[in-house]
């Protein structure tokens, strides 16, 4: 059983069906004995790229996700903590709650971001 946590790019290219999903993501992501969980942060950075007009979304986050099965993960303060503390040189405070909340819940990130692969203690598919 894997416990994965889909990266925002990700989960927008699983809803749209996009040629950019790695075909090694499909048969974990569809395996009803993995768990999928999508993050809070994802909501709200998908919310403001929408809202910045970087991004063409026409969906509610938390109710596709769960539309398609997938579990949806909140922001507790430890979350917090751990993504202010993680020693990795990188500025982005979704990924770094992506990376912090995979850390703390065992959770595999999948993502097609090369930087967070840098992230120290993440597991990456």
């Amino acid at each position: 059983m894997m416990r994965l946590l889909l990266d925002a790019h990700v989960f927008v290219w699983w809803i749209r069906a996009d040629s950019r999903i790695d075909p090694s993501w499909v048969a974990p992501i569809v395996d009803p004995a993995n768990s999928v969980f999508v993050s809070a942060a994802v909501a709200w950075e998908i919310e403001t790229k929408k809202r910045a007009d970087r991004l063409a979304f026409h969906h509610d986050t938390p109710r596709i996700a769960s539309e398609f099965g997938f579990e949806l993960l909140s922001i507790t303060p430890r979350h917090a903590v751990v993504a202010g503390s993680l020693a990795w040189e990188h500025r982005d405070p979704f990924d770094r709650m992506l990376v912090a909340q995979a850390i703390e819940q065992d959770l595999t990130l999948v993502t097609a971001d090369t930087a967070m692969r840098s992230a120290p203690g993440i597991k990456v598919l």
